[in-house]
């Protein structure tokens, strides 16, 4: 048996952090449904950026609908809905047969709104309503301004995905955002039953204190940060708070592993997936780090319920000069600001393909007589 399989059985749903055109329309996600697990997938700007603005996958449709009239924004959302869609599909007898727990895609809403609550809450409904796919989540970061965001949207029944959270503050955040969404649509009447994953961000951690730390403590602090947080979540839906919403059909918030592929290329590339094992929990990973740990890949066990273990890392971690409550806030912004980059870049990619003019069939000469 795969490990890929293992983990699904384990009840850790296994998503794929990358969708192309080609990904699709060469079978190759379904593939990776059908013989390594996975259960959903998600985007990005960057991932959208990388599929687009480096490959020709793209470049006729971008021509045909460059005369629709459309801003490049438009335009975008055009083509990254019309593969979600397909993708939705692809996933929607997995959404069906776990009751609408599984089986889902992701769409970021643009990245520029990062910092704008109410744009926010406004192209969240759009995209949503446009995707028109209930296994589809819209993905809000969970910064200060997504916060009333991603309550609003969840209050006005939007499946979300909360993207960017680097700690257990973050996570927990989210979390309160999204059960007082859940609470107003209680006392407006309306059904609680609505899904949604938050997203930890895992890798960048130890990314971000390579330099800084010696050997020993290398690789370490990702790990911990996601045992920390895995242990709130846990804490949270055993909480009063959460089964009184569970007892009227809201569904738990699930803990997202998000950049689980190794930065360390001195490191296992599995790393990530084999420490980050927890039922109930998503872990979101990009291609080369799914075929390699179908591959390759162990559990070794399960994540502990106790935040103990990640605790005793992270004070080792902390007398060694990591503040981590900087870091987040930093890792935060910083990943805004790759994403806003991604996006210009792919709005620019867009912009220079739709003005390039569609190659025309050589014309054959008439063969003249002799």
């Amino acid at each position: 048996m795969k490990a890929t399989r293992k983990l699904h059985d384990l009840g850790q749903s296994l998503w794929l952090d990358n969708i192309t055109r080609d990904l699709l329309d060469s079978g190759t996600l379904r593939r990776y449904i059908e013989e390594l697990s996975v259960t959903g997938l998600t985007s990005n700007p960057t991932i959208f950026d990388k599929a687009i603005g480096g490959n020709s996958w793209y470049d006729a449709d971008i021509r045909g609908r460059a005369d629709q009239g459309l801003t490049t924004e438009a335009l975008f959302f055009e083509l990254a809905i019309q593969d979600l869609r397909q993708a939705a599909d692809l996933f929607a007898p997995i959404h069906r047969r776990t009751s609408g727990v599984d089986g889902f895609v992701s769409l970021e809403v643009s990245p520029l709104l990062a910092f704008d609550t109410d744009r926010t809450v406004a192209q969240a409904k759009q995209l949503f309503a446009k995707a028109d796919r209930k296994n589809l989540f819209i993905k809000i970061p969970g910064t200060k301004e997504g916060l009333p965001a991603i309550e609003e949207a969840i209050y006005a029944g939007i499946p979300v995905n909360v993207t960017l959270l680097f700690s257990c503050e973050q996570y927990l955040a989210a979390a309160e955002a999204y059960m007082r969404g859940l609470e107003r649509r209680v006392l407006a009447g309306l059904n609680p039953d609505i899904a949604s994953v938050a997203s930890l961000f895992v890798s960048r951690w130890d990314r971000a204190v390579a330099k800084s730390l010696p050997k020993e403590l290398q690789n370490q602090l990702g790990i911990a940060i996601s045992g920390q947080a895995f242990s709130a979540y846990r804490d949270l839906m055993d909480s009063d708070r959460w089964q009184k919403l569970a007892g009227v059909g809201a569904r738990p918030q699930r803990l997202l592993f998000a950049s689980t592929g190794s930065k360390d290329p001195a490191a296992s590339p599995v790393m990530y997936i084999s420490a980050l094992a927890a039922p109930n929990t998503v872990n979101t990973m990009p291609e080369e780090t799914l075929l390699a740990f179908g591959e390759n890949g162990e559990i070794p066990g399960i994540l502990p319920r106790s935040s103990a273990t990640a605790e005793q890392a992270l004070t080792k971690l902390r007398q060694a000069g990591v503040d981590t409550a900087a870091i987040a806030d930093q890792l935060q912004t910083d990943g805004a600001k790759s994403f806003a980059d991604s996006w210009h870049q792919l709005m620019q990619a867009i912009e220079s393909k739709s003005k390039v003019p569609a190659k025309k069939a050589p014309v054959e000469k008439a063969q003249v007589p002799a």
